[in-house]
């Protein structure tokens, strides 16, 4: 894999939840790019000690500048869920000290003002902040079908009623996902996820408010606008698990602009329920017309 994105000195990652931490730096080493991971504590997965690491709690800023400074880190990927966390028992350092009125500014607006303002903060400091796709673009969702099962003349109709959906969900700030089972809106995704919207879909088909056969369709893209470096919409294999609890025929998402986890496993567990698994093409200009 060749160096990527003109990379010049050393890759740091600032690592949440989940496995695409680890994916990001097992690429950078595969690059020969030198990284350094600063995991979040009770958020990261202990799997990162297996790189150059420094473990830090919520609110110590200066630890964190100390890490990638010391690491000579240029370039940072800021990749892995987390929670907010609870301000009242977050004990602050030095360096969140002097940071302070950034960090009160954090306390305004909703999540696209948060994040947006979290790469500015960096890149104020001198950072580049790239998206995990530029690190590794094998994770991102391509255009076309990767599954055995294709969406059928149906399917491609609820697809395209699902992201006219989500466009105007992402226009209003709300979520990045819905389900739509024969033309029908069943769900959309608001705080609470895509593991939450497709179990209440799941929810729905056991009170029997959905009959028949396999229908429906999840979808999922990016907000408008969305800051996409730091949090761009994911699927794996648990979306495929859900999906099909929920009675799906399949899942629909924007290809580029979807991170695909653990891409072997997701697409295995879509064959396995049977399940279509497409990325579709998308971009900020889609409209309702």
């Amino acid at each position: 894999m060749p160096r990527t994105k003109n990379i010049a000195g050393s890759l740091g990652i600032i690592a949440g939840r989940g496995d695409l931490p680890c994916a990001i730096a097992e690429a950078a080493v595969a690059s020969g790019i030198p990284l350094h991971i600063v995991g979040i504590r009770g958020e990261a997965s202990e799997a990162i000690e297996r790189f150059p690491h420094t473990w830090m709690k919520w609110g110590e800023i200066g630890k964190l500048f100390s890490a990638l400074s010391d690491n000579h880190c240029t370039d940072l990927v800021i990749i892995g869920g987390v929670n907010r966390p609870d301000f009242d028992n977050v004990r602050f350092d030095l360096g969140a000290i002097k940071t302070l009125p950034f960090l009160l500014s954090l306390a305004k607006g909703g999540d696209d003002y948060l994040l947006s303002r979290i790469v500015r903060f960096f890149e104020d400091k001198g950072y580049r902040v790239r998206g995990a796709g530029d690190v590794l673009p094998e994770l991102l969702m391509p255009e076309g079908t990767l599954s055995t099962k294709g969406p059928s003349a149906d399917d491609r109709a609820d697809i395209a009623t699902a992201f006219k959906v989500v466009h105007a969900l992402g226009h209003l700030d709300i979520g990045q996902a819905t389900v739509v089972a024969r033309g029908h809106v069943l769900a959309v995704e608001a705080a609470e996820g895509t593991d939450a919207l497709l179990e209440r879909c799941a929810a729905v088909r056991k009170q029997g408010r959905v009959h028949g056969t396999k229908s429906g369709v999840l979808v999922k893209a990016p907000k408008p606008g969305q800051e996409e470096r730091i949090d761009m919409p994911t699927i794996g294999p648990e979306t495929m698990h859900r999906a099909a609890a929920a009675g799906l025929a399949g899942v629909a998402v924007a290809a580029g602009h979807v991170l695909l986890a653990e891409r072997a496993e997701t697409i295995k567990a879509a064959n396995v329920h049977k399940l279509f698994l497409v990325g579709e093409p998308w971009s900020d200009a889609d409209t309702n017309d």
